[in-house]
């Protein structure tokens, strides 16, 4: 019986005569010297590179496809030799890519192939019926025993071949690219047009209701066609009607699907069936490729889709609540979204003041204001205005909302220490000019950015006040020294989103001078101004309008449509600082910012009633507060105290002037 060469004996044949055949040929027809092919040899004995990949490395020649065919020739032939097995040639032989990924989905692991460096060929069906495996190494005796361990209990012989590292690398990797070609055309599959309708989903279509350990069967019930086509309407029925947040909110009885658009929550369908609610939040997730096993703990992922030829952008959050998960989605759409500091400001007095602060070569601007109110709008847009090809533009996001070109824009990766102090840090060794952070919310961030801003460069970043005075203490708070923030500080700009009356129903009135005197307005004279009521329907009287056709079409009876902005743009004066150092309190700072020229967000937003744009109602909804109120009164009210003499302001009306000490009577 003959035996294989033992590894020295093969190691011995292999190096017995430096030069083989191969070799003697290059050397022969002068691609190589005798020194060039030493060289080849040792490299790739060391290396385990081919030879003719190595031969070529030294040369900078391409060697020609009949030198490599009578190389890899030569390579089997050893192999065949050494191992004592046949050898493949994949070029020569009829290997069925088909047949080859039914056996490692059928028999042989793909962890199997991999380890030990081989892959199933056929499958003989005779008496008794074998494999052939072709392997990088035949004589691996612990792949040969874990083959034999998958086969024996089938009853399969194993049958081995010889084959190069090359061909079992392309092999495999055919393999692969089929495997994945395959999961895209499932997954393909398995998505149904964004736009698909559900008209017809019943409690009878709703999958049971399921306990906490079957995650199985809610992972199926993801995939049927009813909940998927559900999930689908919910997103694109938001596409289609511009809205910015989707809530999935399991009620006691039923499931409520809300959407916010311009700001305000409404219902967006008829109440759904409750049991539908564990499959409905397992498809959120599925989409978002988060652990549908957890039920637990909060969990935050990401939605891209298309839709209409643009690419949307869903970011995910689940809240484990009483009576399930309740799922929201806030929808980011770069192509529905202006920038330009002129499409959102329009004061002409506020604008230029942004506009004046964003040209500035170093300083800190603060953009305060809560979630949603448009504060990453606002920065880009003074991102726009300083986008150059001579300005270095770097920005550090949670998460990057928008894509801006010839901008550095980093994403924060908490898990992997990149937070928003760190990225800031790596900045400052980058030679920017303009640094945006998209949140400030620790007294790392906050200082690190103020330092950038003390020492020439221009920082962009957010706060949560309600707003342009209380960033101020907000600052303090954080641990931030008054006399960096009054140093570094550049002006702080409010801001607010508040509803348009639709121009197309909207119904002028004039309001009672109580009304009026409640917003601290005086009653005008006749026909000065327009005020507008929204016509706004009940969900009763839309459905009653849209059967007889009087239903408006530009806001389909909500009274609204769109959204503009409120600003509050606050300077750092030389009087501003010395309070800031002086620690003065938020009321007092936001009174001497209305007294050097600052525009409330109440002031602006009663503008914007008084042009038409927008209602009392909404400047009550959104901006009114007895604070903005009261700034406003005691300004007016400082406004008229003063002297007659030297036209000084007065703080109180029987005080002489400090000034010029003319009695005030």
């Amino acid at each position: 019986m003959t035996q294989s060469p033992s590894s020295s004996a093969r190691r011995a044949l292999v190096v017995k005569n430096d030069f083989s055949p191969f070799g003697n040929k290059l050397v022969q027809s002068g691609y190589v010297d005798d020194g060039q092919m030493r060289q080849a040899l040792a490299e790739s004995r060391k290396s385990g590179r081919p030879l003719t990949d190595v031969v070529e490395s030294i040369t900078g020649r391409q060697l020609p496809p009949d030198l490599i065919r009578q190389y890899k020739k030569q390579q089997l032939f050893e192999l065949k030799i050494l191992y004592g097995v046949e050898s493949l040639d994949p070029e020569l032989g009829d290997i069925s890519g088909h047949q080859v990924k039914e056996l490692i989905e059928r028999l042989i692991p793909i962890d199997i192939c991999s380890r030990y460096r081989l892959v199933p060929l056929s499958k003989n069906d005779g008496q008794p019926p074998s494999l052939l495996v072709a392997m990088v190494d035949p004589d691996n005796l612990d792949a040969q025993d874990d083959l034999n361990r998958i086969l024996r209990p089938h009853g399969i012989d194993l049958r081995r071949m010889v084959i190069t590292q090359e061909d079992y690398q392309h092999l495999i990797n055919q393999y692969r690219d089929q495997k994945l070609a395959q999961e895209k055309e499932q997954e393909a599959a398995k998505q149904t047009n964004i736009s698909q309708d559900l008209d017809n989903l019943t409690l009878s279509d709703a999958p049971e209701e399921t306990t906490e350990e079957d995650i199985s069967k809610v992972a199926g019930e993801a995939g049927g066609a009813p909940v998927i086509n559900l999930v689908n309407k919910i997103l694109a029925k938001a596409l289609q009607e511009d809205v910015s947040d989707i809530h999935i909110e399991p009620q006691e009885e039923y499931l409520r699907v809300r959407f916010r658009k311009d700001g305000v929550l409404r219902q967006a369908f008829d109440p759904l069936p409750k049991t539908i609610k564990n499959a409905v939040a397992a498809r959120f997730k599925i989409m978002s490729d988060l652990d549908i096993a957890e039920r637990r703990l909060p969990q935050d992922g990401r939605i891209r889709r298309m839709f209409q030829g643009r690419k949307v952008d869903f970011r995910v959050s689940t809240l484990p609540s009483r009576y399930g998960e309740k799922i929201v989605l806030r929808i980011l759409d770069n192509s529905s979204t202006q920038l330009g500091l002129d499409i959102l400001i329009t004061d002409p007095e506020s604008l230029e003041m942004v506009r004046e602060m964003t040209a500035r070569p170093f300083g800190l601007i603060l953009v305060t204001g809560p979630t949603g109110s448009g504060k990453s709008t606002t920065l880009y847009s003074m991102l726009a205005e300083r986008n150059d090809p001579g300005v270095n533009i770097s920005t550090a996001e949670d998460p990057i909302e928008y894509s801006l070109p010839g901008i550095t824009q980093v994403q924060v990766l908490r898990e992997k220490g990149m937070d928003f102090a760190s990225i800031l840090r790596s900045f400052l060794r980058q030679d920017p000019d303009v640094i945006l952070v998209g949140e400030t919310r620790d007294k790392e961030t906050a200082k690190t950015a103020i330092e950038a801003a003390l020492t020439g460069h221009l920082v962009l970043t957010t706060l949560h006040t309600n707003d342009a005075a209380g960033a101020i203490p907000r600052l303090d708070e954080m641990g931030v020294e008054p006399f960096m923030v009054s140093g570094a500080l550049l002006g702080v700009l409010a801001q607010r989103l508040m509803r348009k009356v639709c121009t197309e129903c909207r119904t002028p009135y004039q309001p009672t001078a109580a009304e009026l005197a409640r917003f601290g307005l005086a009653a005008s004279g006749e026909g000065e101004v327009t005020f507008y009521k929204a016509n706004t329907l009940q969900p009763e009287e839309i459905t009653d309008a849209r059967s007889k056709g009087t239903l408006c079409q530009k806001c389909n009876g909500i009274g609204y449509k769109g959204r503009v902005g409120v600003y509050e743009v606050m300077r750092n004066t030389e009087r501003l600082q010395l309070l800031i150092n002086e620690g003065a309190p938020t009321e007092r700072i936001k009174e001497a910012a209305v007294e050097e020229g600052m525009k409330t967000l109440l002031s602006y937003s009663l503008n914007l009633v008084q042009d038409g744009h927008t209602t009392l109602e909404e400047v009550e909804r959104v901006t009114f507060t007895d604070s903005g109120l009261e700034a406003e009164m005691k300004a007016k009210r400082k406004q008229s105290l003063s002297c007659s003499t030297c036209g000084a302001g007065l703080e109180q009306e029987w005080l002489d002037c400090p000034y010029c000490m003319t009695p005030r009577f």
